[in-house]
């Protein structure tokens, strides 16, 4: 289970606030469906919400409790039926490791006629992750950033 602090909790708990509960557990209770969907949403979201539908509050802590453990996630609020739960991002690991993902995209170029009169020609081209449609239309590719030659000597 993954610890935190008391104000990176309440941090976490007024960012939770203004969130809709993406998972509901029903009377079936904590399915392995269940598990999966939590565990996709804390891959994506990282900070969750959960409903849980029932009136048994020993059966909602005992819930929360097995998700935080094998999902390794960490307990933010439980108040009333709601959960919150909390694990930093897939996403953000692999920022860390320089892995990105960005490939290959789809791009719509609109270009109006020459005399304006006659209809806009509309092609569809792949980008690499590197380049970029100006506003004539053409594609760029990125420059690499300059380094200064000030922080180099220091």
């Amino acid at each position: 289970m993954l610890n935190l602090t008391p104000v990176e909790r309440s941090a976490l708990r007024a960012e939770a606030h203004a969130l809709k509960p993406i998972v509901l557990i029903g009377e079936a209770g904590l399915t392995a469906a269940v598990m999966k969907e939590i565990e996709l949403g804390l891959d994506s979201h990282g900070l969750i919400k959960v409903r849980v539908f029932g009136d048994d509050r020993e059966a909602r802590i005992a819930m929360y409790e097995t998700i935080c453990e094998q999902l390794d996630a960490a307990p933010i609020q439980h108040i009333g039926k709601l959960l919150v739960l909390y694990r930093p991002k897939k996403e953000a690991e692999k920022a860390r490791t320089g892995k990105t993902g960005k490939g290959m995209r789809m791009v719509t170029i609109v270009k109006p006629s020459a005399s304006g009169t006659k209809k806009p020609s509309v092609s569809k081209v792949m980008l690499k992750g590197n380049e970029r449609v100006t506003e004539g239309g053409t594609i760029k590719r990125a420059k690499k950033r300059q380094s200064s030659p000030k922080k180099s000597l220091g």
